[in-house]
């Protein structure tokens, strides 16, 4: 059993310090992986927030504690999800990446990157940003790796094309 593994069985067995190792194990790549989405500071960390107050009162419905990390990937990505639709129910635009300190170097591939659908995004900043393999991406999304892979295929190629 690896470490990921023997903390969240320690974890679903109420043991709140091997909770609090979780999270910090995997707290930056779910920061970043809200800031991309998002684009607001103040937002990633409630969606952050959110997404470990729920998950440690639902850590008992995790059905495998190796997957602990897709697991809370993915009610991170429920609360990013909710976020994005309050976004535009209420008529505000999502932030820009200049008004909260980001600069891609290369505006070009930014814009290509923000007209990509909300789901292509979040799979591209999983692998790209969070290092996920296509397993992993796939149990957050309900997804075959095959499909991941090929999806991350197409995303790339769109990308390649845009900027040619």
């Amino acid at each position: 059993m690896d470490d990921i593994a023997l903390l969240a069985h320690k974890a679903r067995q109420g043991d709140t310090e091997a909770f609090a190792k979780l999270y910090s194990l995997v707290y930056l790549d779910m920061y970043r992986t809200a800031l991309y989405n998002l684009r607001s500071e103040h937002d990633a960390c409630d969606a952050v927030s959110e997404a470990v107050m729920d998950a440690y009162a639902s850590i008992g419905k995790l059905k495998s504690e190796a997957a602990f990390k897709s697991w809370i990937m993915k009610i991170l990505f429920a609360k990013i999800k909710k976020k994005q639709k309050e976004y535009f129910s209420s008529g505000y635009e999502m932030p820009d990446e200049e008004s909260q300190g980001f600069d891609f170097e290369n505006s070009d591939l930014r814009e290509a990157i923000n007209r990509l659908d909300n789901k292509s995004k979040a799979i591209l900043s999983l692998s790209v940003l969070g290092g996920y393999s296509s397993r992993e991406i796939g149990r957050i999304y309900g997804m075959m790796p095959s499909a991941v892979r090929s999806r991350l295929a197409r995303i790339k190629k769109k990308l390649r094309l845009e900027l040619t």
